[in-house]
């Protein structure tokens, strides 16, 4: 008699708590979730900006208003470099950046969204999708509660704005530059001084000798923000960030207590944003390029290519002696080279070769 009533009491409680337990998923499955989102780019903000906002609508429209995401600017909430530690925290429960700002706590980030030389956008993507890139950005940012999703693609950028002309590496000795990642540390190695500024600061600071150049995206935002009234040396190619990839964050523990399906949706919306956005600036870049040197008299100027040499010497000591010392860099960057040597070996007889007979035929 004993046992029975055991096993009957076991019974009453294994049914009591998987009722509490379904109740409590279908609760979640019907909750109504209202997030908010810092990003580290001025509010509206063409490209950038208004990538966040995307995903926002979209994963409201595909959730039929089940999650509802408000967006806020730099500043707004939180300052543009406080965007990890925000959602870190879970203060707030998304951010939109780029992960190279948070050199300084997460080395390894920067390898997530550009490496001097490194992949393209197309590159970037197929490494971070269909290689292990995804997996180990995940595991890098585990540890501070974070999960990255890729978010956005500017395409390759610009070197940047230059008060003077570069024409050899002894012209980059003094200069004050805002060059953030990798690049800036190879910026640096050359004899410059790198500095890291936020998109708001930028033009301010150019036009009042804070900084003597400055990177930022390529044409399409470099219009918006006005450089071409601060500065008159255009400089390219973008050696420094080849394909920039974005990134969307969110706190850990406010992503496990989403339902399955909306955190379909996010990653849905997330990733149609990131092809989105890099669409966005390879139609938009070269109107742009055209307006600035052909209304606005701006002087487009090609590295020469010994300075582009020494940059590119510069950055494999950079990387070889960052990975020397950073376990967690190496484990990251081991993958990312060899994606980068198996993807570079086939387009030099499938893109590259293209690109050189589509030039030679002048289309």
């Amino acid at each position: 008699m004993k046992k029975i009533l055991y096993i009957l009491t076991a019974a009453l409680v294994f049914s009591a708590c998987s009722s509490e337990s379904t109740e409590q998923t279908n609760q979640n499955e019907f909750k109504t979730y209202k997030w908010r989102l810092v990003t580290a780019w001025p509010k509206n903000y063409p490209g950038l900006g208004m990538a966040p906002e995307r995903i926002a609508k979209l994963v409201e429209e595909m959730s039929q208003g089940q999650m509802q995401i408000t967006v806020f600017g730099a500043g707004e909430q939180v300052q543009a470099f406080g965007v990890f530690d925000a959602v870190s925290s879970g203060s707030h429960q998304m951010g939109h950046s780029g992960s190279y700002f948070w050199k300084g706590k997460v080395p390894a980030a920067q390898f997530f969204t550009a490496v001097p030389f490194g992949l393209t956008a197309d590159e970037i993507n197929a490494w971070i999708h269909r290689g292990d890139g995804l997996e180990l950005w995940r595991e890098v940012y585990e540890p501070f509660n974070l999960y990255p999703i890729p978010a956005g693609n500017t395409g390759t950028q610009m070197f940047g704005w230059f008060n003077k002309e570069i024409n050899s590496i002894e012209d980059i000795k003094g200069l004050k530059m805002r060059i953030p990642g990798l690049g800036g540390e190879v910026f640096k190695r050359a004899g410059g001084i790198p500095i890291t500024l936020p998109a708001g600061e930028l033009f301010t600071s150019l036009q009042t000798g804070v900084i003597d150049a400055t990177e930022w995206v390529g044409p399409y935002n470099d219009l918006t923000f006005g450089f071409h009234q601060a500065a008159d040396y255009y400089y390219y190619p973008g050696w420094h960030e080849p394909g920039p990839m974005l990134e969307l964050i969110i706190n850990i523990d406010a992503w496990n207590s989403l339902p399955d399906h909306l955190k379909i949706i996010i990653e849905t919306a997330a990733k149609a944003v990131n092809q989105d956005l890099l669409d966005e600036y390879t139609a938009m870049n070269n109107s742009a390029l055209k307006e600035l040197v052909d209304v606005h008299g701006v002087q487009l100027r090609k590295l020469p290519d010994d300075v582009i040499e020494s940059f590119r010497k510069i950055s494999e000591e950079v990387i070889e002696e960052s990975i020397a010392t950073d376990p967690v860099m190496k484990k990251v960057y081991d993958s990312y080279s060899k994606f980068k040597q198996d993807v570079s070996e086939y387009h030099e007889i499938s893109e590259d070769a293209f690109v050189e007979a589509r030039q030679k035929g002048g289309n």
